[in-house]
């Protein structure tokens, strides 16, 4: 993604529009007719549509918006974005925080699948010389091949799990995400209270900290779950290479099933423990590994051993 790039083409069969003085339209999209005769592939374009337009009235119905100034200088300033920084933002929604967004950072790019949200912030934004508002449903956005980028967004809380992995799983992945989302899904992200198998493959790449909590009343139309900002933001180096990631895969998957010690376990307890105080780590509960070091380190233990 660069900077003051005048043709957005990442989203194909969504339009874009520059924001600028001259407030021109540009339509980068690149449509085309799928539709084909027969009973059968009607009906799958037919349902296409369906769920299309289920999801946007989801996506309008389930955003709750951040309006007040004070507080979205607050959070944008808990990211450090400058002038340097091309941002990508979820969900333009009015354009309180994009507005804000683009007084930061080098240059916006801002996904807005509601069409009546993005026809409604183009207005509001028409002054805004650093920003390419983007209608489309950003599940299908092609995000940027190379380049450094960051992501800030308030997010519908119902493809909270599809946005996070669509970003944190990205050939090219931010460099950092800073994302408003409900507080229980920020901490099964990290692990809380106990690890999962999507926890666990997270933090072999990623960093995670929640930074901020709201209020609900911080939100228009107010929430009836808590919410936080959490960042998560990119290790410089993995804690594993590509080899060995896909191996701590399989094991975490047979060793959350199977146990990791005993009669099917893939280490003698014996060994777990010898692995572990090797490492100056805690012993595992009786109950299971709860730690993602621990994890860490017996998978290695029975690396090194294969």
């Amino acid at each position: 993604m660069q900077k003051g790039r005048k043709n957005d083409r990442n989203d194909r069969g969504t339009g874009s529009r520059k924001i600028g003085a001259a407030g021109r339209n540009r339509n980068t999209g690149k449509g085309r007719d799928t539709t084909k005769s027969g009973g059968i592939e009607k009906n799958r374009n037919t349902a296409k549509r369906e769920d299309a337009a289920k999801n946007r009235t989801q996506a309008s119905v389930s955003q709750n918006f951040i309006t007040e100034q004070k507080l979205i200088r607050r959070i944008i300033r808990l990211s450090g974005i400058g002038k340097e920084d091309t941002v990508l933002e979820i969900g333009t929604g009015k354009g309180h925080l994009t507005e804000a967004l683009c007084r930061e950072a080098g240059y916006v790019h801002s996904v807005e699948i509601d069409r009546r949200l993005y026809e409604s912030a183009g207005k509001r934004l028409a002054k805004q010389t650093n920003l390419t508002l983007i209608h489309g449903d950003f599940l299908q956005y092609h995000l940027p091949a190379k380049g450094d980028y960051l992501v800030f967004a308030n997010i519908p809380f119902f493809i909270t799990t599809q946005i996070v992995n669509k970003l944190t799983s990205a050939v090219n992945p931010p460099k950092d995400i800073w994302l408003v989302m409900e507080k229980g899904a920020a901490k099964r992200f990290m692990g809380l209270p106990e690890e999962s198998q999507s926890s666990l493959m997270l933090k072999v790449h990623w960093e995670m900290e929640v930074r901020y909590h709201f209020r609900r009343e911080d939100f228009h139309p107010m929430p009836s779950v808590d919410t936080v900002l959490i960042h998560f933001s990119l290790k410089p180096i993995p804690d594993l290479g590509k080899k060995e990631f896909d191996a701590f895969c399989r094991f975490v998957a047979y060793s959350m099933k199977n146990g990791i010690c005993g009669k099917r376990g893939l280490l003698t307890n014996r060994q777990a423990e010898a692995a572990l105080k090797r490492a100056g780590l805690p012993h595992a509960h009786e109950d299971g590994v709860t730690l993602y070091i621990q994890w860490l380190c017996l998978f290695r233990c029975w690396w090194e051993r294969k």
